[in-house]
């Protein structure tokens, strides 16, 4: 699946963090990699002055770093854009 830079493509990726137990907000910071995870409180912090390209970038890594698996989301529509986001052809 290759990677599309639309608010469309952001809604979905926010739509499985809403699924998820972590929380993910939109603040500034001096983050060095744009993101911040807190593993312990489960809140993922993302720059809010990313552009639309940096927020999905950023996003993309987190759900990798995560390890996020289809089978911990109950709506089938999340469980097939994460298994979609997993492909090894995932382009960006």
């Amino acid at each position: 699946m290759a990677v599309k830079y639309t608010k469309h493509f952001l809604d979905k990726m926010e739509n499985l963090f809403a699924a998820s137990e972590y929380v993910l907000r939109y603040e500034k910071g001096n983050f060095k990699s744009g993101y911040c995870v807190l593993k312990d409180t489960k809140i993922v912090i993302v720059n809010k002055y990313f552009p639309l390209e940096g927020k999905i970038n950023a996003l993309v890594d987190i759900i990798n770093e995560l390890n996020f698996h289809p089978k911990d989301f109950k709506e089938k529509s999340n469980q097939d854009f994460l298994s979609d986001l997993r492909q090894p052809s995932l382009k960006f």
